[in-house]
């Protein structure tokens, strides 16, 4: 069998994709180590991957102190430094196995893991790009909506879009200087254009999101697979607790309200969550993993907890109100509930966009999410037989999960 890399990049809805994969290919009979932050260590040694934590959990935390990385284009840019930056320390614990029993056969990672695409290029290692959400496939003929106004960027000519997408990019601004010193020690000469020689690996695409949430275009790159959403939340190692199920049983369905794992700066998200549902009379739960972030003496009507899988508890909501990130958007899709995004920043437009479009729910930027404008979005969504009906047919698309095994032997189809 084979010993297979992971090196996801982000926050915890980039990394729990990956502990779907690895528990997929050690199911397989595979070797998995995942090279991962360490503020993930101990979930992902939980979840039975072998795991090289890298560097300093005060690093992480700094970055998501900043208020910057929630920012149109300053979060961009921020993200892409970082992922610069580390570069070589992704790179280093795959040289120092290299020609070792430790050695690795394949790696999986994406596109911001530039590490693991220098890896291929010096070591010869086989790599999978793996793209969690639409966004990343930037194509001419289904412009991602990275900024408020560019959906109506699709009704351009074609040639036209076909310039705009080329135009600078930020991977090539602020992640090309410090790849290409890494290659330069390596005789590895950079890519001329990091974005679009680098972020589809020769060896395979996999795109975890399914056709009917993001269609494949005719300028994709060839060796894309497409897939199901992952749909991994730690539920079997983090069942509810009791003060939550007795909390789900008091009464009617709740709200819940979160915005992401790593966003520590949600303090004006929660005060208008709180009055939004106590001028609607409605029951509530926030979560966030930074509780003091909260409005000070909630009612009982409303819950706070830090983190809860979302596949256990949304099925028992009324409508989730989120942020946007690609991972939670799938949970609330499983769920069959309405949706409420308040898109922020990196590919949250995006996927808002296509969440209104499918019909399933409403999306607003942070400017608009006022009191007003939350509570009359969330009566809409409440009463309107609409949302409900399209939440449900997505529910219906996304519970209709391939078997596995086809996705698996693709991948070991890779492997050197």
């Amino acid at each position: 069998m084979a010993h297979i890399a992971l090196l996801p990049f982000g926050s915890a809805g980039d990394v729990f994709p990956f502990l779907w994969l690895g528990r997929l290919l050690k199911k397989r009979g595979h070797r998995v180590t995942m090279i991962v932050a360490c503020i993930f260590e101990e979930v992902a040694r939980k979840a039975g991957m072998e795991v090289i934590p890298l560097g300093d959990a005060k690093v992480f935390e700094q970055l998501i102190a900043d208020p910057r990385i929630w920012k149109l284009y300053e979060g961009t840019k921020m993200v892409f430094e970082f992922a610069g930056q580390s570069t070589e320390t992704f790179l280093e614990p795959i040289e120092q196995r290299q020609g070792t029993a430790d050695a690795f056969d394949l790696m999986l990672a994406p596109c911001t893991a530039f590490g693991a695409r220098l890896a291929r290029e010096s070591l010869g290692i086989p790599l999978i790009n793996v793209h969690l959400q639409p966004a990343i496939m930037i194509s001419a003929h289904d412009m991602p909506v990275l900024l408020p106004g560019m959906q109506h960027f699709n009704k351009l000519p074609l040639w036209l879009r076909q310039w705009l997408v080329k135009l600078p990019n930020p991977a090539d601004r602020f992640a090309a200087p410090m790849v290409a010193k890494a290659c330069a020690k390596r005789d590895v000469k950079p890519p001329k254009s990091l974005w679009w020689d680098w972020a589809h690996s020769p060896d395979g695409t996999l795109c975890v999101f399914p056709e009917w949430f993001a269609k494949p275009q005719p300028d994709w790159p060839e060796g894309v697979k497409q897939w199901d959403f992952p749909l991994e939340d730690l539920a079997t190692e983090q069942p509810l607790s009791e003060e939550l199920r007795r909390f789900l049983a008091a009464g009617e369905k709740p709200i819940i309200f979160t915005p992401g794992s790593a966003n520590v700066h949600a303090k004006r998200f929660f005060e208008v969550a709180y009055a939004a549902v106590t001028r609607l009379q409605k029951r509530a739960l926030f979560v966030t993993r930074k509780l003091d972030q909260l409005p000070p003496n909630l009612p009982n009507s409303i819950l706070p907890v830090e983190y809860v899988p979302f596949s256990n508890v949304l099925p028992q909501s009324a409508v989730f109100v989120h942020h946007g990130g690609i991972g939670t958007l799938s949970q609330g899709f499983a769920a069959g509930v309405p949706q409420l995004i308040m898109a922020m920043a990196h590919d949250q437009p995006d996927n808002a966009w296509r969440l209104t479009g499918l019909g399933a729910g409403l999306g607003l930027t942070p400017r608009s999410f006022t009191p007003d404008r939350v509570s009359s979005a969330l009566e809409r969504l409440l009463n309107e037989p609409a949302f409900s009906e399209a939440a449900r047919a997505c529910q219906k698309l996304t519970l209709a999960r391939r078997d596995q095994a086809g996705l698996a032997g693709w991948i070991e189809s890779r492997v050197s």
